[in-house]
């Protein structure tokens, strides 16, 4: 078996924290194994004055680990599953995702109110149009406040502001200790989470047989096929950056289910549905289900307004 590895990560502290944490995994089961990790700085990291939905895709956080590891510059690389896109580059591939953390988003406010108990009219801060339109939908009086930049620079830049309140993933907070931070955990009848999100993506190249072998050691199944149905579902309906997309899936010993969404820029339409099967065998049937029951009952005209084109 294959010894030694080079690891590619992103170097803000959370980007890290997961590279480490698969590294000290992967140490554990294999003590014998060496690991190198290389940090990379990617276009989404240098570009931080500009909201992501107008500089690009999810790509913006991973070209440059890509092109790294199709170089054979490195084996693999750590990213967030919410920030990989649907389809990924050619000649890579998905070898392992990890156990699912809690895929909520949570609300860091200044006295430590709950999303409904906020004042009218409150100042929320997000990098994110996904939950920009939720929140919007939820409570349209709310004035949503653009801010980008890794975990440390969104709370230092929420400590320095007179905004209300900030909307972070929960599964980035807990992982760097900031759990005390939280205020609320939001419910996903409210607010539907990123694809992904709250799992790890492990990548590496496609043809590389003695990594992947490797690397299938990390893998959860739950996760697994949670992460595969609302990955169809996003890749069916062409979503990414620039759209306002939710879903959450759910695995268990029946099946699966899964609820997704999609929301106008405005918040004023958020078409919302549900699918579930009582199998593990199709999770990207299940996904594709989905998007067309979405599409059917209104997202369609929500993606054409958003992209000016018809969508699929």
């Amino acid at each position: 078996m294959k010894q030694e590895f080079r690891i590619a990560s992103r170097g803000s502290e959370l980007a890290l924290w997961q590279t480490n944490w698969v590294r000290g995994e992967l140490q554990k089961r294999f003590p014998e194994a060496r690991f190198e990790t290389l940090t990379i700085k990617t276009t989404g990291d240098k570009i931080l004055d500009v909201p992501l939905a107008k500089i690009g895709d999810k790509g913006l956080f991973t070209k440059e680990l890509d092109t790294s590891l199709l170089n054979g510059e490195t084996d693999f690389a750590v990213h967030s599953l919410k920030d990989l896109p649907t389809k990924l580059p050619e000649g890579l591939a998905i070898a392992a995702i990890t156990k699912r953390w809690d895929a909520r988003d949570v609300l860091i406010s200044r006295s430590g109110e709950v999303l409904v108990d906020l004042p009218k009219g409150a100042r929320v801060a997000t990098g994110s149009l996904r939950r920009r339109s939720q929140l919007l939908h939820f409570r349209p009086d709310f004035e949503i406040l653009e801010i980008r930049g890794n975990l440390n620079t969104r709370f230092r830049k929420f400590d320095e502001a007179d905004w209300d309140a900030m909307i972070l993933a929960a599964a980035g907070v807990e992982r760097l200790g900031w759990g005390e931070r939280i205020s609320e955990k939001i419910s996903t009848d409210i607010l539907l989470p990123a694809v992904g999100q709250g799992s790890l993506a492990i990548l590496c190249r496609e043809e590389d047989d003695a990594t992947l072998e490797f690397l299938i050691n990390m893998e959860d199944r739950e996760s697994m096929l949670a992460a595969r149905a609302e990955r169809s579902l996003m890749r069916t309906l062409e979503g990414g950056c620039q759209v306002p997309i939710g879903a959450h899936a759910v695995v268990s010993e029946k099946g699966i289910s899964l609820a997704g969404c999609v929301c106008s820029l405005d918040g004023r339409t958020l078409v919302r549905d549900s699918v579930s099967s009582e199998t593990h065998d199709d999770p990207e049937n299940l996904g594709a289900v989905l998007a067309g029951k979405l599409l059917e009952n209104g997202a369609r005209e929500i993606l054409r307004e958003i992209f000016g084109k018809d969508s699929r």
